[in-house]
């Protein structure tokens, strides 16, 4: 245990206002079913084939109606040899027939073994060719596919009665309706959509809609989409429907217009309904926009297509929505700098995506709703505490009930990034950190640890503990608060225990607490944490009133326990002595070799995991103990322990 003397600058607050509960977050409810996938459907040797090309450009020229979900017509794939390849590897699921496929123009043979489609091939490094697929199917049924929900869907609305076909392919599920290469860090330069459908409908995908071609044979009209701006393959989307037009503008200062495209049912009360929802996008656009820098796709659109399902996906440029309400339509639009013009490098990642978009969420109503934004974030912390574990980054990245847990992968990942901003205390230094990472990763993917570099360069703190605790740790802590006054001095006694000892058993985070001074403003004071039972004198703090508040703010997952007075609590500044275990890692005489040292504690079992969770190696280990990492190559390493007393400690290695 030790004594902190704390010299206290006092910072003086108003109270909040709280508005209604929170309901459950809709976008996680479907997501968090949309898939039972492990991965993809290939082999990781087939995988391994996918990663020898790099996709530029994609065109789906497709046929679709809004009656079924049989889909045909051809996609164009221009790609680049990364190194020499014999085959070409893609996805498309059995349930389609392929007439033909033709590479740079000629037809070609092609085999095809369970969803994977190899096409015989001999290009150098370096050598460019385009690929066309012409197929046929009816995408799967929900539940006829043990790789997930039909990555295409045909419903009819229960409320408005108006039927839909429309794409979801988050996480695995592209291939289920167009052949392509499901890989998050190979992003398309650009894409266009061509749908021909009947006549009666409207059909949305991303970008520009560059013409409408009418009075085709059969009654049919098509739709020409085009979107410039690099695009991962589980963002490109369709939606087919009796559909009309509500379009308006966002007005950001100091820039050009940015055109809100929406496709709304075609039933005359719908529109009604949601109008005055969907027209609150252009304040949510210009708020981000001030928050997190220019939006992306300012060159082309925002919008939404309307779809019959229970929540929104953030498809870029045009996200599809089954409803409009404040918090979902700012999530999805959030998701338009936070997973699409930077998406997540891993699914083990999801946060940089999920987390990001429902802290939007919070910082929407925060500047244009204050008085709800406290019951918000409070019904996230609620949400996390369901449950006494769980981490925000996902060790098993191929669970996709876990990958769209709203529980852990949006609140906690919202809470977190609440915490964050609390430790940087500087909200010009915050969002100039998360205007960085946006720009130092545009139209690419990062990792959490990304997020985390970066907000330690521009607020220049070290975020290991945070990371440690919150992000890789798991579970959260409970307070109890001991006081006393005495002398003009105010005495603390600040416990912690947590809900996930063996895992995470501190939580470093300081703690603010919340005084009621006679005769003054409120005044809170924030303690630092070393250890589970934190003895704090304050001086010079005069009488105090009423109860203390244990982070009045909501900036922490936790519960607090007790809050009492205790007339015995006296604090003298050298009743105590300073003891804190430190575990690091320090460089061994060769390169990739490290020196683990830990005084004070002899570890034995480790594991060594790579940042998306896969298991490279075992052992045990002493203090002192040497670790080998030189045939790894060089990233972000996890490296796990268990101690004697059975307490398992997650810290990571950077091998240069």
């Amino acid at each position: 245990m030790k004594i902190q003397l704390l010299l206290v600058v006092f910072c003086f607050i108003a109270s909040s206002s709280l508005a209604q509960e929170r309901p459950d977050h809709p976008c996680a409810a479907w997501k968090s079913s949309i898939s039972q996938a492990k991965s993809n459907t290939l082999s990781p040797a087939q995988i391994a084939r996918t990663e020898q090309y790099d996709v530029g450009f994609c065109k789906l020229d497709l046929k679709l109606t809004n009656l079924s979900k049989d889909i045909s017509g051809i996609v164009q794939m221009k790609a680049r040899a990364r190194v020499f390849i014999d085959s070409i590897v893609f996805e498309l699921h059995p349930n389609h027939s392929i007439s033909r496929i033709r590479l740079n123009g000629d037809s070609t043979i092609f085999v095809r073994r369970g969803t994977a489609v190899l096409v015989p091939a001999g290009f150098a490094a370096g050598e460019e060719f385009t690929i066309e697929t012409s197929y046929a199917g009816t995408p799967p049924d929900a539940g006829d596919n043990p790789f997930g929900d039909a990555g295409l869907s045909n419903a009819s609305s229960p409320s408005w009665g108006n039927q839909i076909t429309w794409s979801l392919s988050q996480p695995f599920s592209a291939y289920e309706w167009w052949p392509c290469k499901q890989s998050l860090r190979d992003k398309l330069d650009s894409v266009e959509v061509h749908l021909t459908v009947p006549s009666a409908c409207k059909a949305g995908s991303n970008g520009v809609l560059q013409q409408v071609v009418e009075n085709l044979p059969g009654g049919k009209s098509r739709y020409e989409w085009k979107h410039c701006h690099p695009i991962d393959y589980y963002l490109i989307s369709v939606a087919v429907g009796r559909y009309v037009d509500y379009s308006f503008y966002a007005y950001p200062p100091g820039q050009d217009s940015i055109l809100i495209q929406n496709y709304i049912y075609d039933n005359p009360q719908t529109l009604i309904n949601f109008k005055e929802d969907i027209d609150e996008t252009a304040d949510f656009m210009e708020l981000f926009i001030k928050l997190f820098g220019p939006y992306p796709f300012a060159s082309e659109k925002y919008g939404h297509c309307m779809a019959p399902f229970g929540g929104g996906m953030e498809h870029q440029t045009m996200t599809t929505q089954g409803t409009f309400n404040a918090t979902l339509t700012a999530h999805e639009l959030g998701h338009q700098w936070f997973g699409n013009y930077v998406t997540c490098g891993s699914w083990a990642d999801l946060w940089v995506n999920e987390g990001f978009a429902t802290y939007s969420e919070y910082l929407m109503l925060e500047n244009l709703y204050p008085s709800q934004a406290f019951t918000e974030m409070n019904g996230n912390h609620n949400a996390v505490m369901q449950q006494t574990n769980g981490a925000v980054w996902v060790a098993d990245s191929l669970n996709s009930n876990r990958l769209f847990s709203s529980r852990l992968s949006y609140s906690k990942g919202a809470a977190f990034l609440h915490t964050l901003r609390y430790l940087v205390n500087n909200d010009s230094l915050f969002f100039s950190g998360l205007r960085l990472y946006l720009n130092r990763f545009a139209d690419s993917t990062a990792l959490g640890l990304d997020v985390k570099a970066t907000l330690e360069e521009v607020a220049g703190i070290n975020l290991d503990e945070a990371f440690e605790q919150w992000y890789f740790g798991e579970g959260y802590p409970s307070y109890s608060l001991r006081w006393n006054t005495g002398n003009g001095n105010l005495y603390l006694r600040l416990s912690q225990n947590v809900s996930a000892p063996s895992i995470t058993p501190l939580f470093t985070t300081p703690v603010e607490i919340r005084f009621a001074r006679t005769g003054l403003s409120d005044t809170i004071i924030r303690i630092p944490v070393n250890s589970s039972n934190e003895l704090v004198l304050i001086p010079g703090m005069g009488s105090v009133t009423g109860s203390p508040q244990v982070d009045p703010l909501n900036f922490i997952i936790n519960r607090t326990t007790l809050v009492q007075k205790d007339p015995t609590l006296v604090i003298t500044s050298n009743s105590m002595e300073e003891k804190r275990e430190v575990i690091r890692f320090l460089p061994g005489e060769k390169d990739g070799h490290f020196v683990l040292d830990a005084p004070g504690a002899v570890l034995s079992v480790y594991d060594v995991l790579d940042i998306r969770g896969k298991l490279l190696q075992s052992g045990k280990i002493g203090n002192r103990g040497r670790l080998d990492l030189s045939s790894r190559p060089a990233g972000q390493y996890l490296f796990r322990m268990v101690s004697e007393d059975g307490i398992r400690i997650t810290h990571r290695i950077l091998r240069r």
